[in-house]
């Protein structure tokens, strides 16, 4: 079987359940993301689930950054 996908590997097939179930899909400012929560306020970028380069290049959403739940669209629950 061939899955044609965007998404990366370990995305489609996870590595650990453990580990994907903290994950959670988000859209912040119009961009989807990949997070994780990082502690009870605030969650932690893993990755840029856009396909539009000029999201890459913005510095508020690198992997690595942290978000607060307050600015992100839409309910979020870990």
């Amino acid at each position: 079987m061939i899955l044609y996908t965007m998404m990366p590997h370990d995305v489609v097939y996870p590595p650990e359940t453990e580990a994907f179930g903290k994950q959670q899909m988000v859209n912040y400012q119009g961009i989807p993301l990949l997070v994780e929560q990082s502690d009870p306020h605030y969650v932690q970028v893993v990755r840029i689930l856009s396909s539009d380069p000029q999201h890459f290049m913005d510095t508020k959403v690198c992997p690595g950054a942290k978000i607060s739940f307050a600015s992100l669209d839409g309910e979020v629950s870990f």
